[in-house]
């Protein structure tokens, strides 16, 4: 185990530092690679592995095309300027209306989307309304929490979810239904918890009348109209395809390309430029990751984790829920949620799904919560970080881990007392 042990860290300590640019898959690759040639992995378990990620990346780039499309023709910005005026000034308002455009995006784009696209906009729009300091971060901070803490409802809404759905063979009607009362929970006590927090640093009062039309942001207005009918057919295709146990990138992905050779036909994009801006580093970070995972699961590690969630469900059914949920949030803050999502599902797995399918959900909970207590947390967090580094706004671990630690551990036990 020692040695499996030894090459997960390293490997996630690269993904984690990027040394010199190092891109993430290429890292896990690596890694992969070196699971191999060590023996902790064989070929057999890296096709395993293929067969249990390949559906959830090529859906989640797929989703994340579409969120580019999107964030092209002005879709976010619109709808950020939109609710920034429907608070009419009012500087709580508005910290609840962009919370709840924050717990919109996750659902439908992933928790990466609005980390990648609503991030920036949202920065931008306070700079704008010349926000203080303490009233940026707050919005921020916040922001970038709801984009996890609401990335439940749907299979689509966070590669987590996916990657669990797929191994456990959960249709995306069951799946929306057992997470329906949670994730409402989570957005409820996200918005609550966070306010408690902040209340101090958000401004009473904010000069909304500066900010553009929200229909002078659109950039092209066939495309805007469009895209509202293009994606109540993409959820009605999810659901059709649930009906017939069809993989989800099938609409994901075929459906982003669809809507790609549409905006170019209406000159809203540059297909070659959106398929090169796409985060195809994700495909090759899931697989190598979870090869080198799968060493984990062959040195006996899961077995451990299987016989420490054998023990939370002997003290009854509500413990195992909360004790699963923390288990896998306490992971993932210190090893990333990505790795932990797979662990924990094998260990259930181990432990006997059947009878046990709310400890599932605990842990997709958990993977998608618990990562908030930490910057390394999760894929999504890391790339937040990077985006607001990029535009000039450095958090420190310090800033972050003062909010997430107090901020996340009510929030979760509410969204998984949604279970019980």
């Amino acid at each position: 185990m020692t040695l499996a042990i030894a090459v997960f860290l390293i490997t996630l300590v690269f993904v984690i530092w990027q040394p010199k640019g190092l891109q993430i898959g290429t890292t896990a690759v690596v890694g992969a690679i070196i699971a191999l040639l060590v023996g902790v992995v064989n070929f057999t378990d890296v096709f395993t592995v293929i067969d249990i990620v390949w559906d959830a990346t090529l859906a989640f780039i797929g989703i994340i095309i579409i969120s580019m499309i999107l964030d092209e023709i002005g879709f976010f910005e619109y709808s950020a300027i939109k609710m920034a005026k429907l608070s009419g000034g009012s500087g709580n308002k508005m910290f609840v209306y962009i919370l709840l455009l924050g717990a919109l995006v996750a659902a439908f784009f992933a928790n990466d989307g609005a980390a990648l696209i609503l991030t920036p906009i949202l920065l931008a729009k306070m700079k704008y309304l010349k926000m203080n300091p303490l009233a940026i971060f707050a919005f921020l901070m916040a922001g970038g929490f709801i984009g996890d803490s609401a990335s439940n409802p749907l299979v689509i809404s966070n590669l987590t979810n996916i990657v669990t759905v797929g191994y456990f063979d959960i249709g995306f009607v069951e799946y929306a239904k057992n997470m329906f009362l949670p994730n409402l929970l989570s957005i409820f006590a996200s918005i609550i918890v966070l306010w408690i927090y902040f209340r101090k640093d958000i401004p009473l009062k904010v000069d909304v009348s500066t900010l553009p039309e929200a229909t002078s942001v659109i950039k092209n207005h066939t495309m805007f109209k469009f895209s509202w009918f293009f994606l109540g057919l993409l959820m009605a295709g999810y659901f059709i395809g649930d009906f017939y146990n069809l993989p989800v990138s099938v609409f994901a992905l075929g459906g982003a390309l669809v809507f790609l050779l549409i905006a170019n036909k209406y000159k809203a994009v540059k297909p070659i430029m959106t398929i090169k801006a796409a985060p195809w580093q994700v495909v090759w970070f899931s697989i190598g990751l979870y090869v080198v995972v799968y060493g984990l699961k062959n040195a006996g590690f899961t077995d451990v984790i299987a016989s420490w969630i054998t023990t939370l469900n002997s003290y009854g059914n509500t413990t195992a829920i909360i004790g699963t949920g923390f288990l896998s949030a306490f992971i993932s803050s210190v090893m990333n949620n990505m790795p932990t999502i797979m662990i924990m599902d094998i260990a259930i797995d181990k432990v006997g799904y059947v009878g046990n399918e709310a400890l599932v959900y605990a842990n997709i909970l958990g993977s998608n919560l618990g990562p908030k207590m930490t910057p390394i947390g999760s894929l999504a967090t890391l790339l937040w970080l990077h985006v607001l580094a990029k535009k000039g706004v450095k958090i420190t671990w310090g800033e972050y881990m003062k909010v997430g630690l107090v901020v996340t551990p009510p929030v979760l036990l509410i969204a998984l007392l949604g279970l019980i």
